[in-house]
């Protein structure tokens, strides 16, 4: 078999399974021998049920002596089997999985793991509650199965531990090749593995250190994919013939500099003077500027934008909603028109006779700068002489997305990125490995610091009546709420529950108002300018103010339901305060009890530092998704953990760029990144 055939033409796999497969994201032979385990059972280890130990994690094997089924409570459903292996007995239950009556028989031998208790709370019969993996064993195979390190797979119900396991071995005999794709000088520098012995190693070890050196293996070679995947892109990028070479700043980039209302920080500076040095160059710009909530990246974009007007250029700003698009919009037209720069804005909320005259007006070149949502890679919109691409909030969109705006352009235009999700460094360089970094830590002069505070619902009373006195002081608040509407099936308070409460209570009187993503986006636009107008005191919303609302009279926040969010989020919201010279405040009201929820806010609470926060939620999160998550179309990670593994993740970076260095390795990089990574790279293994 090759690597590329569809997993259906494995022995025992079909039709039917081959869907199941799919789910899984396996479609083809690769897909399988790199659906890597989760962890592993050491099967040696093997207790006798006499001898198991309650509050331990045991493996035992036994017989099944019986199988009941009960429902205690409505919507709990227990399945309990007795179990013997002569020495004494024990309770296996498992909880919600009635489809496994059929499965567990009496005479059947079972292989079980899980945490051992009392299943009669005392000092009773030894209980399994619930099982967390278990195996039915035939006769034959009992002593296979049995003194072996075990792989446990993500699975399902059709696709249990010991058919994945089946059709990987089936797959493994059937390879003709697993070819390696590590150069030889790669592999001896840093003591790795052979591919073939890695992938053999990491499904069926004999002990933990094959496991340790195959994952080693793995982990290395999967970041050092990513890494050249985005150093190709990046070279190509590069060698672009055409790209635009601005001329050094003139009369209009001076005067709108001398009309920005305040002082570029060091930060700032720093950064539009690497900008500059990048569009005065023919190679293209492919710049990400990464600051933090309030940092004041827009202003800098602005400045790139007008020094491409200024050169005959127009410019486009991408962002992800409509009302980050109308803020800008009215900043950028307030800030530009009276120098003689031509703005537009471009979103799905326009009628199409107005969507039609934007279009043409981009066309024909009557407008300099556009600033759109998605609307603006769409096919009907064409340019007449793009220079420069700003999309802002980047993990918002896909290198597809950004790359969509590019090709607009006749030449190749320079490309600037902006972020408010701060990562750690090393990250940064895998997730953005395709652009030059700059970074904007400083915060604008006058912004004092926003004082966060969690308490618990008790406090409310309290709470809004601290918010009001800030109202009466002249200032204006947030109130945010996880949902938008009341839910039999989860105990939150609800933005429109929250705000009939508020607006008819405590703030009658006040004008207050309730935004949310179920309004017509002419509504929504609406409350957000009159609140931006301090015509609204109390803004009352959902998530939907997370990206982009400027109202620096905005002083308050107070997060209902604060556990239900993410460290990112919650920074992000929170960046919606602290925007003006007033000392502002944020109250994460919580009822959140678990340690990870406690957790979690109590860094909000300690820190405003969105580079902490981000690596803070890294931790709780997991990294599993980090890649996908941070930059919308990267692939996630297989076996890397970015967390765990910042040694090897940089040794890969460093072995990717002598890579890079040696022209007759990257074919083999080539190919398999089309296996691997199929369109997630598709730019590069096109070229």
């Amino acid at each position: 078999m090759k690597l590329e055939e569809k997993i259906q033409y494995i022995k025992g796999v079909g039709p039917k399974k081959s869907v199941a497969l799919g789910r899984l994201g396996i479609h083809v032979v690769y897909d399988l021998l790199t659906h890597f385990p989760r962890r592993y059972e050491d099967r040696s280890e093997m207790h006798r049920i006499s001898d198991v130990v309650a509050g331990e994690t045991e493996n035992i094997r036994g017989t099944i002596i019986n199988v009941t089924e009960n429902s205690p409570r409505r919507g709990l459903k227990l399945l309990k089997a007795l179990v013997s292996d002569g020495s004494g007995y024990m309770q296996l239950t498992w909880f919600n999985q009635p489809f496994l009556k059929t499965k567990l028989k009496t005479g059947k031998q079972i292989f079980a793991t899980g945490k051992v208790s009392y299943a009669y709370g005392g000092q009773g019969q030894f209980a399994m509650n619930p099982v967390v993996d278990y195996e039915l064993m035939d006769a034959e195979e009992q002593e296979d199965i049995l003194h072996k390190m075990l792989p446990i797979y993500a699975a399902t119900d059709l696709l249990n531990q010991k058919f994945l396991r089946k059709i990987i071995e089936e797959a493994l005999t059937a390879v003709q090749e697993i070819p390696e794709i590590l150069p030889e000088y790669v592999r001896a520098q840093y003591q790795l593995m052979p591919r073939d012995k890695a992938i053999e190693k990491i499904h069926f070890p004999e002990n933990e250190q094959d496991v340790g050196m195959a994952r080693d293996r793995l982990a290395f070679e999967e970041l050092y994919l990513i890494q050249c995947g985005l150093l190709i892109l990046k070279k190509q990028q590069r060698e672009a013939e055409h790209g635009i070479q601005h001329l050094l700043n003139s009369t209009l980039v001076k005067k709108v500099e001398d009309k920005i209302p305040f002082t570029l920080t060091d930060d700032q500076k720093k950064t539009w003077r690497e900008i500059c040095v990048d569009m005065e160059k023919i190679v293209p710009m492919r710049r990400l500027v990464q600051g933090d909530v309030g940092s004041g990246k827009t202003v800098i974009a602005a400045l790139a934008l007008v020094k491409t007007i200024e050169n005959g250029y127009q410019g486009a700003l991408m962002t992800p909603t409509e009302i980050l698009a109308s803020q800008h919009f009215v900043s950028l037209q307030e800030l530009l028109t009276p120098c003689g720069i031509r703005v537009g804005l471009l979103s799905g909320k326009l009628g199409k006779k107005q969507r039609d005259e934007v279009r043409r007006a981009i066309a024909e070149g009557e407008i300099d700068l556009i600033i759109g949502t998605h609307a603006l890679i769409q096919d009907e919109v064409s340019f007449s002489n793009l220079g420069l691409v700003v999309t802002d909030e980047q993990h918002r969109f896909g290198i597809a997305q950004r790359a969509k705006l590019e090709e607009k352009g006749q030449k190749n235009p320079d490309v600037l990125v902006m972020t408010a999700t701060p990562i750690p460094r090393t990250m940064t360089l895998t997730v953005y490995g395709d652009l030059d970094i700059s970074l904007i830590r400083q915060l604008p002069p006058g912004r004092k610091p926003i004082r966060t505070f969690v308490r618990t619902p008790s406090k409310r009373e309290r709470i809004y009546q601290f918010v009001r006195d800030e109202l009466q002081k002249g200032r204006q608040a947030y109130v945010v709420c996880p949902l938008i509407e009341a839910s039999e099936t989860v105990n939150l308070r609800s933005a429109e529950e929250v705000y009939e409460e508020l607006q008819s209570g405590i703030f009658y009187g006040i004008p207050c108002a309730l935004v949310h993503g179920k309004l017509r986006p002419k509504e929504k636009e609406q409350i957000m300018k009159d609140f931006h107008e301090n015509k609204i005191k109390l803004l009352v919303a959902t998530t939907v103010i997370e990206v982009g609302v400027n109202v620096p009279n905005a002083s308050i926040m107070v997060v209902e339901g604060a556990d239900q969010f993410g460290l990112a989020q919650l920074h992000q919201l929170r960046g919606r305060i602290g925007r003006g010279q007033y000392q502002s405040y944020c109250i994460l009201v919580s009822q959140g009890k678990s340690d990870t929820a406690k957790e979690r806010l109590g860094i909000m609470e300690a820190s405003n530092d969105g580079f902490v926060l981000a690596e803070e939620d890294l931790k709780l999160r997991g990294p599993g998704q980090f890649f996908g998550s941070m930059q919308h179309g990267l692939p996630d990670l297989k076996i890397a953990d970015v967390l765990n593994d910042v040694d090897i993740l940089l040794k890969a970076r460093r072995a990717a760029l002598e890579t890079m260095e040696r022209s007759e390795d990257l074919h083999y990089v080539k190919d398999i990144l089309a296996l691997q990574y199929r369109d997630h790279f598709d730019k590069i293994t096109d070229a």
